[in-house]
């Protein structure tokens, strides 16, 4: 019994292993890099740090984008109607 389980260990060792690669490229993929970190600290407002705050710099960035995207004059409708729910 012991000698089986000293041959299963490594097999399941190393399938563990790879594993735990597959998990680490997926995280890789979605984490954020330091070119983004820099993007966001270098447009970043107080809203934009309240967005970090509660939702993550990814989602953070995204909005930040989509504000940069948008017309001067639906950014000032958007910071008139968040006011009004955040007072409510």
């Amino acid at each position: 019994m012991q000698g089986f389980a000293v041959l299963l260990f490594p097999a399941v060792l190393m399938l563990f292993a790879l594993a735990m690669e597959k998990v680490q490229e997926r995280l890789d993929r979605l984490s954020v890099g330091p070119e983004h970190v820099e993007e966001f600290l270098e447009a970043a407002d107080a809203t934009d740090v309240n967005n970090l705050a509660k939702d993550g710099l990814g989602s953070a960035l995204d909005e930040l984008r989509n504000r940069r995207a948008k017309p001067a004059g639906d950014r000032a409708a958007d910071l008139t109607g968040s006011s009004a729910t955040r007072a409510s």
